[in-house]
């Protein structure tokens, strides 16, 4: 059974494309290029998967906002 999963792509400071699925604790990953960073989330999903189960919280993604505040 195939199971889809929102995952929130960033960039750092450093030119690192940086990973994560909030449904599911602790998976995250980084990479220098799009297309490695792509295969590298797969990987940390299936492992996440592997340890944790079922047990994960299925979230609807509702969008992206962006925030300023002073700092």
């Amino acid at each position: 059974m195939m199971k889809q999963f929102d995952v929130v792509i960033e960039k750092d400071s450093e030119g690192y494309f940086v990973a994560s699925v909030p449904a599911l604790k602790g998976c995250h990953t980084q990479a220098k290029s799009l297309d490695v960073l792509m295969e590298r989330i797969r990987e940390a999903i299936e492992l996440c998967l592997e340890v944790q189960g079922d047990l994960f919280e299925p979230l609807d993604f509702v969008g992206v906002q962006r925030i300023s505040v002073a700092a």
